[in-house]
Order: structure tokens, then sequence, then C-alpha cells
């Protein structure tokens, strides 16, 4: 892995490692590019196969689903089976391991993503979700949980093999109040989970570094929880092959989150 790493980046993995051992309360936002890294198209990505004439914005709204559930949900059902085989790469491992060390340390390490899949948790972490998770369902009228498939906190480890996950196309109702199930996924045009961006807030106004991973510090709800963090005196690390031209990071890692996570971890639990 060092010798893939230029001395330059090396250098400033080494000054990252340093602030982050030296700080107790860290904020960590992943974002697309840590599951890009593991073979997971991300949201931006075209379509292909039978949803090559469809763009993922059109479909992941409350009026695409109201218009043509079965349309909706035949594609999330896809997405579920591109995801099933996908497993944790060297960031997400790094990142579980790192958590494990705070345990022992004085740091508190809070990690939040913006992805909807569960490769944190098969990795080992616990972690926020911003935008809700590909493996829970609920109904679309009442909002109660479906039970059909992992509830929600859980991931598809919670079954014994992949072969018990359902990727049925057809359309399921809810018990309380007969309206279709839906992923408790957030759409385009929905708010955030309360609960989940109440502790991403306070989690970036109270930290001492924040990291973003895999996601541009551009972006919102990325850029807002970096700014929130910059103004409350912490430093800002963004970890991103394309790094983005944004003054408030202090230091930029310009690389793949799995080469430089294993790396940056060994560096920090050394010191």
């Amino acid at each position: 892995m060092l010798a893939e790493l230029s001395p330059a980046l090396i250098a400033e993995v080494q000054r990252a490692a340093k602030l982050l051992a030296s700080k107790q309360r860290i904020c960590i936002l992943t974002g697309a590019g840590i599951s890009a890294e593991s073979g997971i198209p991300t949201f931006r990505d075209k379509q292909t196969g039978l949803w090559e004439n469809y763009v993922a914005e059109d479909l992941a709204t409350p009026d695409a689903f109201a218009r043509d559930p079965k349309l909706v949900w035949s594609w999330y059902q896809w997405r579920r089976q591109l995801v099933a085989d996908k497993a944790p790469n060297p960031a997400h491992d790094a990142l579980a391991q790192w958590q494990y060390h705070a345990q022992s340390s004085n740091q508190q390490l809070t990690l939040i993503t913006q992805n909807v899949d569960d490769l944190h948790e098969q990795a080992g972490s616990t972690v926020i979700h911003l935008h809700g998770n590909l493996w829970s369902n609920r109904c679309s009228q009442c909002e109660t949980p479906y039970q059909g498939q992992p509830s929600q906190g859980q991931s598809r480890g919670s079954y014994n093999s992949e072969d018990s996950i359902n990727f049925d196309e057809g359309l399921i109702s809810c018990s309380h109040c007969g309206g279709y199930v839906r992923p408790d996924i957030v759409w385009f045009g929905e708010s955030l989970p309360v609960q989940a961006w109440q502790t991403a807030e306070e989690s970036a106004a109270n930290c001492e570094v924040f990291i973003c991973i895999g996601t541009s510090s551009l972006v919102y709800p990325a850029a807002g929880l970096a700014q929130l963090a910059k103004q409350n005196g912490a430093k800002i690390i963004e970890i991103n092959p394309d790094p983005t031209p944004n003054s408030i990071i202090d230091i930029t890692l310009a690389e793949k989150a799995g080469m430089v996570m294993p790396l940056l971890i060994q560096k920090i639990t050394a010191l």
C-alpha cells in the first residue's frame, strides 16, 4: 500500500493522524464514493439494463410512487439485487476498527452516512443514516415499518443468507391501513429523518475534527455539516480522489478512501 502512495500524500496522512490522535470529538461523514469502491453504482451513474431509459431523479420521488408504485418498487428491488453481493472495502473496515479502538480511548467518534447501503454495519460500525436504509421498508400512507425486510436500524446481515432476501417485484400492502409499502429511503422533496439530522448537527457543531469521506464538501447536506463544524472551530479533513476546491478544508487526502483509511487508522492507533 505504501508503495502506491506518494511521499507527499503519506506525509499528509501522518499530519492528519497526529491531529486526529490529539482530539477527542471526531465527526465523520461518508458519501457515495466510499460505497463506489465496493462496486455499488452511485446514484448519479447512468442506469443500465431495463432501466437505461429512466433517470434516477425521476423515480426517487413521492410523486413517482403515487403515479406508478409498481415501477418505483421494481426499480428499488433491482437496486437491492445490485447491492446484495457487495461487501465492505478496506475503508469500511478501517472505520469500524477505529470505532472499536475509540471505545477504549478517550475519543468520541460519530459516524454519519449519506449512503443507503449497509456496508458500514457489515464491517461492524455503528452509523447514523441520513438518507434511510435500502433494506428497510415502511407504509407509504401510515408510515408503519414493514417487517418483511430488516427493520430500521438493522441490515441485511439479519438474514441467515442472501437467498432469504425477497426480491419479488409484486407490491405489498400494509396490514394496518392497506397502503402500499415503499422503501424507507429519503426521496427528493422529502425531509431528512429528524432524529438522525439532529444527531448529525449536534455532532458537527461539537466536534474538534470533521472528516468528509467520498463526498463533496460543496454539496448539501455535507456542506452544511462541514460549515457548521468549521464555524465552531473544528478542523476539516477531506478524503476524496477528486478533492473539492473548498477554502474551509484544512487537510486534503486526494486518494481513494480504501487506500488512505487503513494507513490513517494504523497511524492513529499507533500514536
